[in-house]
C-alpha cells in the first residue's frame, strides 16, 4: 500500500472517529465527576459503532449501539445518579512530580506505540470483503450454522 492509497477519504474518516473515540477514552479517565466520565464513555461507544459502520459491519455498530450505549450506559447512570457520587478533590490542584513525570513517560510510551503502529502500515494491502459481509443475514446463517456450537 503505498502514500497515496493510505491519503484516501475513507482512511481520513477513519481516523478521524478513532481520534474521538480515543479523545473520548481519554475523557472517561480524566474527569473527576462520574457523570462526565459516563457521558465520554456513551461517545466512546458512539464512536466504536461508527468504525464499524466504516468497517462494513452494520450489523456490529448497530449491536454496538443497542446494547452497550442503550442498555449498559442507562444502568450505569441510573446507579451514578442513586448513589449522588460528588467531585472529589482535582488532581490538578496537587503537582506532584510523580503526577509530571508519569505524564511524560505516558506521552513517550504513546509516541513509541504510535511509531510501532503507524511504520508497518505502509505495507499493508486492503482485504476484500464478501458481497453480505456484515448484513444481519449473514451474520445469522454464520451463527446457526457454522458457528452454532462456539454460540451454544
Amino acid at each position: 500500500m503505498n502514500l497515496q492509497e493510505l491519503a484516501n477519504p475513507n482512511m481520513g474518516v477513519f481516523a478521524a472517529i478513532g481520534g474521538v473515540a480515543a479523545l473520548a477514552a481519554l475523557g472517561v479517565v480524566a474527569f473527576n465527576n462520574a457523570v462526565r466520565s459516563a457521558l465520554c464513555l456513551v461517545v466512546c461507544f458512539f464512536m466504536l459503532a461508527f468504525l464499524y459502520f466504516t468497517l462494513s459491519a452494520e450489523m456490529i455498530g448497530i449491536l454496538q449501539i443497542v446494547v452497550y450505549t442503550g442498555a449498559i450506559m442507562v444502568l450505569f447512570l441510573f446507579v451514578i445518579m442513586l448513589l449522588n457520587l460528588g467531585s472529589m478533590k482535582s488532581l490538578l490542584e496537587e503537582r506532584d512530580p510523580k503526577m509530571i513525570i508519569g505524564g511524560a513517560l505516558g506521552l513517550a510510551m504513546a509516541a513509541l506505540l504510535g511509531s510501532q503502529v503507524i511504520a508497518p502500515l505502509a505495507s499493508v494491502t486492503e482485504p476484500r470483503s464478501g458481497e453480505g459481509f456484515g448484513t444481519p443475514q449473514s451474520v445469522g446463517y454464520s451463527l446457526f450454522s457454522t458457528y452454532l456450537y462456539p454460540f451454544e
